[in-house]
């Protein structure tokens, strides 16, 4: 387990708060990856936790209503998020971990849980996704790394939407300087056809842009309606191995 010193917690803090993403309303890019990590698990609830100050917020639900949120306090979302590889907890009634634990005490009845944490480029945990069963059942090795490769799936568009931000108001800062002093050599050449950027006698790729003269970090991310088609074939795969 990996225990954070406060000023950790609070660099972990600042960063999470970063990506502007606590209390944002629903997103469908992050709602298909709990969908289909339910699906693939055959579970009936999948959750991307994150874990705040005093709390762990839900960015997306399936298979849970009516909760966006529960107190930070021992617990599935706040351990598992901090532990070394992925959290597995097989039987909830007989681990020693989960014993005490009101959502197994209680009518919840929690029995299965799994998750996998969210961890930034430079290292910190912000939450987890995690799948949950009401009876015990076990993962295969395969199936563990699966759960992780869902995390990084999360983490690319969490990157992606604070690349994104920050591109923007790069952006807008440009623009911005070429109304007030009219210099219209800060707008750029675009390949019509490569979609590459000229920036004096060099073509560079939108990427190189970004990161030479934008100062940015890039991810990459993938189109929503891209996405969709993909989660559709995934489904017809999965149908179809069933």
């Amino acid at each position: 387990m990996v225990q954070l010193s406060p000023e950790l917690e609070r660099e972990r803090l600042k960063v999470l708060r970063a990506y502007q993403i606590l209390d944002t309303p629903p997103d469908g890019a992050f709602d298909h990856v709990t969908q289909l990590a339910a699906r693939y698990y055959g579970v009936p609830i999948s959750l991307i936790s994150l874990v705040d100050e005093d709390r762990i917020w839900f960015k997306s639900r399936y298979g849970l209503d009516g909760v966006e949120q529960i107190d930070r306090v021992p617990g599935l979302c706040g351990s598992s998020t901090f532990a070394d590889g992925a959290y597995v907890v097989r039987d909830a009634l007989t681990d020693p971990r989960t014993l005490d634990n009101p959502l197994v005490r209680g009518e919840f009845g929690l029995r299965f849980y799994a998750a996998a944490p969210l961890i930034t480029h430079d290292g910190h945990r912000l939450g987890n996704i995690n799948i949950i069963d009401f009876q015990p059942r076990d993962l295969t090795v395969e199936q563990e790394r699966t759960l992780h490769l869902f995390a990084q799936i999360v983490m690319d568009q969490m990157e992606l939407r604070l690349a994104a931000r920050e591109t923007i108001a790069s952006l807008q800062q440009i623009v911005k300087r070429v109304l007030l002093t009219g210099d219209d050599q800060d707008f750029v050449t675009v390949c019509a056809w490569t979609r590459k950027i000229k920036i004096g006698d060099e073509w560079l790729s939108f990427e190189e842009f970004l990161k030479r003269y934008l100062g940015l970090k890039v991810t990459h991310g993938i189109d929503p309606t891209v996405a969709q088609t993909l989660l559709d074939q995934a489904y017809t795969e999965l149908d179809a191995d069933r």
